[in-house]
């Protein structure tokens, strides 16, 4: 595990050397929010939530989780207010979960469509 701080530590002070005053304003490298803090890392990687999600379209509407896709917009519409009121409000992270949140509200509407259009077959949820 420390070996990833250290690779982590030693790509942000390449990053300090190599961009200049004006490049780091502009990608707000020093920023609370920006890519040397987590505050930054944590909707990259929430991101992959909404890919899944998304993913998810592919898949016919019985196999689809009616309970992963509540805690999905559940999780996403919570957090997406939240990131506005926490300081430093970071919308990077607001983005991703009103996201999060659309793709789980999308899929529960195509559950719910699948049921009322075909109410003769039994789902597991």
């Amino acid at each position: 595990m420390f070996i990833l701080s250290d690779v982590y530590r030693m790509l942000v002070g390449i990053g300090d050397r190599a961009l200049t005053p004006s490049m780091k304003k502009v990608v707000k490298w020093d920023h609370p929010a920006g890519p040397k803090y987590v505050h930054f890392w944590s909707p990259v990687m929430k991101s992959s939530l909404v890919v899944a999600g998304l993913g998810d379209l592919m898949r016919p509407a019985e196999k689809l989780s009616l309970n992963q896709s509540i805690s999905l917009a559940a999780t996403g519409l919570i957090w997406s207010r939240y990131c506005m009121v926490i300081i430093p409000k970071n919308y990077f992270l607001g983005i991703v979960n009103f996201c999060l949140g659309l793709t789980g509200l999308q899929q529960i509407i195509r559950i719910a469509h699948h049921h009322y259009t075909h109410p003769e077959q039994s789902t597991k949820n």
